[in-house]
């Protein structure tokens, strides 16, 4: 939040209060709301962060731009256009839209929102670390909690569309009021009053019991163990964490060694009092130590295992307190911290997403003091997480969605045919830049060391400061850099040898089976879920292969291979039938395939079966592909739309809900590469999608379209754009781009 003036609240005239750690939080009686006119968000080579402006010269200098308006909810002056009458007038509508929420280093942004989570340990982070927090950011997160209160039964759930739980109310309460939030607010009463129907606080999962025993509102005796002797385990020890999932090993790393030092933040007033409004009993009174394996029935998505509880009577009642010497609790401590620098090191501070973030804060404040350099860069860092929107401010899943989202408009521009229009080449090539300037060009130091998967060529998610290999992100950015430079009037800014790189990463992401998970290749068995601590997370403990991310890794395949015939032939061609093979064998019997990452059987379907017309198997020639239509065809609404729930996911059943926007485009997408010969069901999706796009070309945000961990949802607000673009183009390909409308 730097480069403006910032309020920061320090105890002044306005009710402010400083308490006895240090950190500040608004008062009480705060107004609810900042001057929505105020906030900027700056992006300096993908690095977003939003900014408070105190004074009329500073707003005078830095004018609003449209997307800061459109992220905002403010009314956009924008021209009324054509009303669309074909599909391919209706994708120019949108692109004239969205092109203007294109940022100055060619990316687009959004709020990657939708986890209740994520905020809570920002918050107590900073509190327990003594780091201000800004007037207007402690006012908007409140603003933004409130609004996404159960209006009836006042509590808050896992996600944004989820039902209350003991997770998401308990944190959210603490947090609320470390944020100045009155107990006797009614909200808050309210809130009470459904945490107390839940149980109270030992009711939460793993992870927040956690960050309340940090906080000092619970004893660490409730906290399951998290030792960080695991880390001390030989590399061929099958639970060894460097074999687990890469968000799961870090988290777990930097909780390991709070655990371990027990760290507890000093009691404050506010502290004392929380203690005594989060239990249906006084916190005195409660033997925390009968209460490490209490949950509520709405929080234990995935039951902890009989192995697991074991394991924790075990650590608890034999090693901590006859085994565990403290030469073995240094050298643990040790090397848990070393691999903590290392993370830091690698990401520039900015960690893998805002869970283990906050956390790697905590551990740099306990292990090298609060005017450290490593704390200074984590409190610089942290906000890139933070997004403003006109509920008021959350954390994003990530530091953004930079990369991803670029690739995809890009793809979507060149796949409806308009990247050779004159109007939409200097949008495209800054997003060409862009991808350009994000490619990783260098491994980690000691990768090997650190766990770290091998990541020159590769692009991440977000940003190349974040760091991280992904199959897919790595393959559609590949995708998209290949359609430009190979489409007349685009320069070449990534050379044939940083493509080779790309392609040399991706595949040393393949697994056994042919198929390709996210960030690294599975490196434990399934079984190592019996291990699962999180309680609130299906699938967490090790990486699984995807649909969606190895039909990105087949089409970028098929598309370089096409460009650079010779460049490992026999390597691409192999890694092609490995994943084909597991695409096949991953399709259910419904002719569906499950989805990882979006909701759920649509998003799955649009890959597998994009991955499949690749290699020439459609409708007319592929008895899967015949069952895949007739699966999609089959949960068609009667408005001509697809409509599905994130109880798909939840369950791996689907379940409908109202048309949406984005899945009925997914579907459009999915008949359309299937080569499906009966227009009529297409053409009433495509009639959805135009009628219930808005005059100025853009479409309303509508239900969550993202998914992780089966149970957590998501938010990516620039689908409804990137795939109805994607789908009307293809459409009018197609069919010639009739008269709909």
């Amino acid at each position: 939040m730097a480069r403006v003036k910032q309020t920061v609240l320090n105890g002044n005239a306005n009710g402010d209060q400083k308490h006895q750690n240090g950190t500040t939080v608004a008062s009480v009686c705060k107004q609810e709301t900042t001057d929505i006119q105020r906030w900027r968000l700056l992006d300096e080579a993908g690095r977003q962060t939003w900014h408070y402006l105190e004074t009329d010269g500073e707003v005078k200098a830095w004018p609003q731009s449209t997307a800061d308006r459109y992220f905002l909810g403010m009314h956009l002056v924008l021209p009324e256009l054509a009303p669309p009458r074909t599909p391919l007038s209706s994708a120019q509508n949108a692109l004239s839209f969205f092109s203007r929420l294109q940022l100055p280093p060619g990316n687009w942004a959004c709020e990657y929102g939708g986890p209740m989570f994520l905020l809570p340990g920002m918050v107590i982070a900073w509190y327990v670390t003594q780091t201000p927090i800004p007037a207007p950011i402690a006012i908007e997160m409140k603003r933004y909690l409130f609004a996404r209160q159960n209006p009836d039964d006042g509590g808050w759930g896992l996600h944004i569309e989820g039902e209350s739980t003991a997770y998401g109310t308990t944190m959210t309460y603490v947090v609320l009021r470390l944020l100045g939030a009155s107990e006797e607010d009614e909200r808050m009463v309210k809130a009470r009053g459904m945490l107390h129907q839940l149980g109270g606080a030992v009711m939460g999962p793993h992870w927040a019991k956690f960050w309340l025993a940090v906080l000092g509102v619970m004893e660490w005796e409730g906290v399951n163990p998290v030792p960080p002797e695991l880390w001390l385990l030989p590399n061929w020890v099958p639970i060894a964490p460097w074999r687990w999932w890469i968000h799961m090993r870090m988290v777990f790393l930097p909780m390991s060694y709070i655990y371990s030092r027990r760290f507890v933040t000093p009691q404050t007033p506010l502290i004392r009092q929380i203690r005594e409004e989060i239990y249906t009993q006084s916190h005195s009174s409660i033997n925390f130590s009968s209460h490490r394996n209490s949950i509520s029935p709405r929080d234990n998505y995935h039951p902890k295992s009989w192995i697991l509880t074991i394991i924790n009577w075990i650590l608890v009642y034999i090693w901590n307190p006859f085994l565990r010497t403290n030469s073995i609790r240094k050298r643990a401590e040790d090397w848990s911290f070393n691999l903590i620098h290392r993370e830091d090191e690698n990401t520039d501070y900015a960690n893998l997403a805002p869970v283990n973030a906050p956390m790697n804060l905590v551990a740099c404040y306990v292990h090298d003091g609060p005017d450290s350099y490593s704390v200074k860069r984590h409190r610089e860092r942290l906000p890139e997480f933070l997004w403003m929107k006109h509920e008021g401010m959350l954390v994003n899943g990530t530091n953004g969605v930079q990369t991803w989202d670029t690739s995809w408009l890009i793809q979507a521009v060149h796949e409806a045919g308009l990247a050779e229009d004159l109007k939409w080449k200097p949008m495209l090539t800054k997003a060409l830049e862009f991808l350009e300037d994000q490619q990783i060009r260098e491994n980690c130091r000691e990768q090997d060391v650190c766990y770290r998967q091998q990541r020159k060529g590769a692009w991440a998610f977000s940003t190349k400061l974040q760091g991280y290999t992904v199959s897919d992100t790595t393959s559609e950015a590949m995708k998209a850099v290949m359609m430009l430079q190979q489409t007349s009037g685009y320069p070449k800014l990534v050379s044939d040898d940083r493509l080779h790189d790309a392609i040399d990463t991706i595949l040393t992401m393949q697994n056994a089976s042919g198929g390709f998970a996210s960030y690294e290749p599975t490196r434990g068995s399934e079984y190592l879920e019996y291990l699962n601590a999180a309680e609130v997370f299906g699938r967490i403990m090790v990486e699984y292969d995807y649909p969606e991310c190895s039909t990105a890794v087949v089409t970028a395949l098929r598309l370089f291979s096409r460009h650079y015939p010779e460049y490992r032939k026999a390597d691409i061609s192999k890694a092609l039938d490995g994943a084909l093979k597991y695409i096949r064998n991953a399709q259910r019997k419904d002719g569906s395939w499950y989805g990882s990452w979006g909701i759920c059987f649509t998003y799955a379907g649009m890959f597998a079966l994009d991955s499949l017309a690749s290699v020439g198997e459609t409708h007319a020639t592929s008895a899967r592909v015949r069952k895949a239509c007739d699966f999609f065809l089959g949960k068609q609404r009667d408005d001509g739309g697809w409509g599905e729930s994130y109880r798909s996911c939840e369950t791996a059943t689907y379940v409908q809900r109202e048309s949406q926007i984005v899945m009925t485009s997914w579907a459009v997408i999915a008949l359309l590469v299937a080569e499906y010969p009966h227009r009529e069901p297409i053409e009433r999706a495509v009639r959805l999608i135009m009628k219930r796009q808005q005059g100025n070309g853009e479409w309303k945000q509508e239900g969550i379209e993202g998914v992780f961990n089966k149970s957590v949802m998501i938010s990516y607000p620039n689908y409804k754009f990137i795939f109805p673009i994607k789908a009307l183009g293809m459409f009018a390909r197609k069919y010639g781009n009739p008269e709909i409308l």
